[in-house]
């Protein structure tokens, strides 16, 4: 099953169960595909596209739960709480930082990176190799704070 059929099959399960909420994350999620398919050649997005439309889409629930958080507007935040755990349902699991601190450390011994003037050529080769994995920003931080120690 591909994850836009996963996604319509979902949206007919939350419909039947009357799931509003659910079914409001689903639909944006489903909308933001049917864009990506209509901007692209192809009349079908592919399972990665799909995963990056869904980590942009958490991405900016979270902040907006954060901006709802600080005006204390907790309706609003858990509804934005609520879809971002939808949403992120559908991501694969995430690296811990733990894990990506071991494949920093392996690619910067196999770049041969002395410092931080190589940030971009360590920066390129992990945001390619770690896609959809982690959060860039906690990649760049760990990247910075191991080319400070070198």
């Amino acid at each position: 099953m591909t994850f836009t059929e996963r996604i319509n099959n979902d949206i007919k399960n939350a419909m039947l169960a009357k799931e509003k909420e659910k079914l409001a994350a689903l639909r944006d999620i489903k909308s933001k595909l049917l864009l990506e398919a209509t901007a692209s050649s192809n009349s079908e997005v592919t399972d990665e596209s799909a995963i990056k439309i869904c980590l942009k889409l958490h991405k900016q629930r979270m902040e907006t739960h954060a901006l709802y958080v600080s005006q204390n507007r907790s309706d609003l935040a858990a509804e934005e709480l609520y879809q971002a755990q939808i949403i992120e349902s559908y991501l694969p699991k995430m690296m811990d930082e733990d894990e990506i601190r071991l494949v920093v450390l392996e690619t910067i011994a196999e770049l041969g990176a002395q410092g931080p003037q190589d940030m971009g050529k360590v920066m390129g080769r992990l945001t390619a190799q770690l896609a959809g994995k982690a959060d860039g920003k906690v990649i760049s931080t760990v990247v910075k704070e191991a080319l400070a120690s070198k």
